[in-house]
């Protein structure tokens, strides 16, 4: 074998490697895209957003002060 053919065999096999590679990642990228997606579509389902939680008890703390001042009224008037 000429030194050329040895280059030219190393460079092909060293491509193929690199390809193979390449390869691999590629498909790991594409299947994590699809698992956040899958993620992004069950997340409302399973927990609250932190806007709407506050939102809540912002409705519930209002309920509670209502509910102390009738009671604080109610002592006064005993």
């Amino acid at each position: 074998m000429e030194p050329q053919e040895l280059i030219n065999l190393a460079f092909t096999v060293i491509g193929s490697l690199i390809g193979w590679v390449v390869k691999v990642i590629w498909d790991a990228v594409q299947e994590l895209r699809q698992d956040l997606q899958e993620l992004e579509r069950e997340l409302p389902d399973h927990y609250v957003r932190k806007d709407d939680f506050r939102d809540s008890m912002v409705r519930i703390e209002g309920m509670l002060h209502r509910i102390m001042d009738k009671l604080d009224g109610k002592v006064d008037k005993s």
